[in-house]
């Protein structure tokens, strides 16, 4: 490592294994991105979408809990978490199908498990929020730069998450959200939704400094 002109990283690392790095972002391909088209009429309802083959950090439990608590109260507005992507384990199942089942869940969490193309852009034109990692204070991490995030604000939607994140922690689309192991407070989600008021297409400009383009002129740049 030490022999080499420069490690590559998406972390806030000076050195890696003794030698110097070149701190990037993790980048976008917006090709392969469809942005949303329009914002839909959350008059009644809220959709979240969460995509990700799951793994404990990523929290979606506490989603779930919080949708729990916040059915618990008999609302009119309703709010959906669809889930694409498989869970990872027995660790994930269990963190997840069980609170499904005993509160009563099935309407409002949806496991599609697996889905490309069309049929996840289909999903998304539906979706008005994402959900990125909730958890990754399980792992040990507090910085991280998630390809999630990025694919989130590319396809035009505000989304969540609890680590720090440093292309992401100012902008006005982001939902940060305590790195602990409480429930997600849907009532402060639903609020912070209905006081945005920024296009899909301001969202996904914001970015445009993310570009695989961009990042690995960096590299170029540095060498």
């Amino acid at each position: 490592a030490k022999l080499l002109d420069g490690i590559i990283t998406f972390s806030d690392a000076k050195t890696i294994f003794g030698g110097p790095t070149i701190r990037i972002s993790n980048g976008i391909d917006f090709d392969s991105i469809l942005p949303k088209k329009q914002i839909n009429d959350t008059t009644y309802e809220l959709h979240l979408i969460g995509v990700a083959e799951i793994h404990y950090w990523h929290g979606y439990d506490r989603i779930i809990k919080g949708l729990a608590e916040y059915y618990l109260t008999k609302p009119q507005y309703k709010v959906y978490f669809h889930i694409v992507g498989e869970l990872s384990g027995e660790r994930e199942r269990q963190e997840i199908l069980p609170i499904i089942k005993q509160n009563a869940l099935e309407p409002y969490v949806i496991l599609y498990g697996n889905m490309h193309g069309n049929d996840l852009d289909q999903l998304f034109s539906k979706a008005d929020m994402g959900i990125g990692s909730l958890g990754r204070h399980r792992s040990g991490i507090t910085h991280i730069k998630t390809l999630k995030n990025r694919e989130y604000a590319a396809r035009g939607i505000s989304f969540a998450y609890s680590e720090t994140d440093e292309d992401f922690d100012k902008m006005p689309y982001i939902l940060k959200v305590p790195a602990n192991e409480s429930p997600i407070d849907i009532h402060r989600l639903i609020r912070f939704y209905m006081e945005l008021d920024l296009s899909p297409r301001k969202i996904r400009d914001s970015i445009k400094n993310l570009s695989w383009k961009e990042q690995m002129m960096k590299v170029i740049n540095n060498l």
